[in-house]
């Protein structure tokens, strides 16, 4: 309920009566920012204890701690930040650790940037914000609860991950142009697609190490994922912020959602080099026996 209502209640009362505002744009990125920066701390620690001290104990804590900065004194930090190193070397746990920097700089980026466009470019409001999360969150379910599991077993992860960053790429893209207010809605809809990326990418991550490690592989993906979430905020809102204002050096309001679209275009390419499960077996066992 909040998400949709947010754009409007901060353009109201930053910009009285009208459709683009530069300065709501850039207290969102802050905003967006700071969440990530609290991430990226805490998610290394979390996937850290998750293993050593068990993950139902953890999930006694509460959610509510996943945020705070106190995690850089924890000597789990430091743990947790040798292991990621260690896991780096795998070339495949790296292919990976990339595609999940750039796909999140690019959902960080829409996050930051999308609904300041349509409104901007169509005059949305918050009815048609809710509509396009209907759409998107029914995308979500029938990605999550039909197609994947019919598909992960004939196909597998990775074909997955590459269909779902091609069609985010390619629906950035029309984002980027597009010329009727239908658009958004076909968008949202063939999104159904677009979230097989991330359970995929988690999937392969996973298959790298063995049970008693898993913490530490999610929390350093969760991690990356974070540091590109405060990055994102930082490139594109002012860049969503320049192109709809009348200082925009050429008349493109969607330019930003075309960086968008070019970071899952990276997204996608790196996924293509990632190489089957059947290849990684021998890094599973190795790294079983680092930790």
């Amino acid at each position: 309920m909040v998400i949709p209502a947010i754009t409007d209640v901060t353009m109201t009362a930053l910009c009285p009566g009208k459709d683009e505002c530069s300065l709501a744009i850039y207290l969102s990125g802050i905003q967006q920012a700071m969440i990530g920066f609290g991430t990226l701390v805490m998610m290394p620690v979390i996937g850290n204890m998750s293993d050593q001290y068990g993950r139902k104990a953890l999930l006694t804590l509460p959610l509510t701690l996943s945020i705070v900065p106190l995690g850089l004194s924890l000597p789990w930090f430091v743990k947790a930040v040798l292991i990621a190193l260690l896991l780096l070397m795998c070339t495949t746990f790296s292919q990976a650790a990339v595609v999940a920097f750039f796909n999140s700089l690019a959902e960080g980026g829409m996050q930051a940037s999308t609904l300041y466009f349509l409104k901007a470019r169509f005059h949305f409001n918050k009815d048609q914000f809710a509509d396009l999360m209907l759409i998107s969150g029914f995308a979500a379910t029938v990605s999550q609860l039909l197609f994947m599991p019919l598909l992960t077993p004939m196909i597998g992860e990775k074909k997955l991950l590459s269909i779902g960053l091609f069609v985010g790429c390619t629906n950035m893209f029309l984002y980027s142009i597009s010329w009727s207010a239908w658009v958004p809605y076909a968008l949202s809809l063939s999104s159904v697609f677009v979230f097989f990326a991330i359970p995929a990418l988690r999937s392969i991550a996973s298959k790298l190490v063995g049970s008693n490690e898993q913490g530490k592989v999610q929390g350093c993906i969760s991690g990356i994922s974070s540091f590109a979430n405060i990055l994102s905020p930082l490139i594109f809102s002012p860049l969503t912020a320049l192109f709809l204002s009348d200082k925009a050096p050429f008349n493109f309001p969607g330019f930003s959602i075309l960086g968008i679209g070019l970071a899952m275009m990276i997204t996608f390419i790196q996924s293509l080099l990632i190489r089957d499960d059947s290849s990684t077996s021998r890094s599973q066992n190795q790294y079983s026996m680092v930790a």
